[in-house]
């Protein structure tokens, strides 16, 4: 009798005592040349006319929106100790209640969050993100994100992050040379009007959906909200012009209609981006909150309801203990040991990404140091699990 993706599910999640091992996933991108920093052999970078290896996606149920790549560019893997494969949305999709818990699965139609590391080796260009309002009209979701900047990587040759606008400058006499801007799109000349913040390791910043962001070099760890949507602004990145489908591709028809190029600047939350207090209002620094036989735990993603993640460093020989309130996945960037009893080495491509299921998230799990080198995990959770996240500061 042949299993159902139900059936295969039930069956791994028995037998791995509801800790599944997931494999990475590659995303190719064609508009900025790759940082090479993901572990991947030298050769491997340059996928032809997709563009290049920039991003690795973790425990993605989202499908990258690339105008050329595999239908699944972006969905991560399940492998079964059986060495099966099971795509990761195809098992959210059949057996949400025994991956997220049944009343969990009852009010959310996924895991509803997406975890990326992007490594780029220039400036992304500056883009923004559809606020809610705007993305529904397109069929889309909003994408507020934030960003974890691991320590112990080389920072890139621009390790700058260009946020929001500078707070003195006129809407009015700004929204005439945006749309200057747009219409030309033979330039850079967008990012004068927004400050540049450095890009400090283990720290972050939180950018909601509205506001102007062109992040810098240094490797980035992402969480965000469940959704493969901007809008370019930069025509001019990297010493090439982007392609302006960029500009406009999800933009909805009536927007396209009613506002031509300029429909992407009615996405602009301008208070927001224009906060004297910007930098104190969306930089993340580590929240640690236990401290412990040689582990320590933090939070490193939060100020939101729609995910929140986490940061554990156990020292050699230590071990430490904890439950969660939902499903979690686990990426470990640096060191060896167990999660679960399940063992993990950090950027070790077949050993360093797990799903834990919502039963056993919410067991005390038993994490374990066993190399000589600090074991550094993060774990990164969706919408509404983590009610007791600290709020971002808000200075006015």
């Amino acid at each position: 009798m042949t299993r159902t993706t139900r059936d295969l599910v039930e069956r791994e999640l028995r037998e791995s005592a509801g800790i599944l091992r997931l494999e990475p996933a590659w995303v190719a991108r064609d508009w900025l040349p790759p940082g090479r920093r993901l572990g991947l052999p030298a050769d491997a970078y340059d996928v032809g006319v997709r563009g290049f290896i920039c991003e690795r996606w973790l425990a993605s149920t989202t499908r990258a929106d690339n105008a050329v790549g595999p239908d699944d560019e972006g969905i991560s893997t399940i492998r079964t100790a059986a060495g099966a494969r099971i795509s990761l949305a195809d098992a959210v999709a059949a057996a949400p209640d025994l991956l997220m818990g049944a009343a969990y699965a009852e009010t959310h139609a996924g895991l509803g969050r997406l975890a990326k590391i992007f490594d780029f080796a220039e400036r992304i260009p500056q883009h923004i993100h559809p606020p809610l309002e705007f993305a529904a009209r397109a069929g889309r979701n909003s994408k507020d994100e934030a960003y974890y900047f691991p320590s112990g990587v080389d920072l890139g040759p621009h390790p700058e992050t260009f946020l929001g606008i500078h707070p003195s400058l006129d809407r009015d006499r700004l929204w005439d040379e945006f749309t200057a801007v747009l219409r030309d799109w033979n330039d850079d000349r967008i990012l004068r009007y927004s400050p540049a913040y450095l890009q400090v390791p283990e720290e972050g910043f939180f950018i909601p959906s509205g506001v102007l962001h062109a992040p810098g070099t240094a490797l980035t760890i992402e969480l965000q909200e469940d959704s493969d949507t901007l809008a370019m602004l930069q025509a001019l990145n990297a010493g090439a012009i982007i392609d302006k489908h960029l500009l406009m591709k999800d933009v909805s028809d009536d927007d396209r209609a009613s506002h031509g190029d300029t429909a992407p600047l009615h996405w602009i939350d301008w208070h927001e981006n224009s906060d004297p207090y910007f930098y104190d209002n969306h930089r993340l620094v580590p929240q640690v909150f236990r401290d412990e036989g040689g582990a320590t735990e933090a939070w490193i993603f939060y100020g939101s309801d729609k995910f929140c993640g986490k940061r554990l460093v156990i020292e050699p020989g230590a071990s430490y203990r904890s439950a969660e309130k939902g499903v979690f996945s686990v990426f470990v960037w640096s060191g060896t040991g167990t999660v679960g009893g399940v063992e993990v080495v950090g950027l070790s491509h077949d050993r360093d990404e797990l799903l834990v299921s919502h039963d056993r998230a919410t067991d005390d799990l038993l994490y374990v140091n066993t190399g000589d080198t600090p074991l550094v995990i993060l774990k990164m959770f969706g919408p509404d699990i983590c009610s007791d996240a600290p709020l971002l500061a808000r200075r006015r």
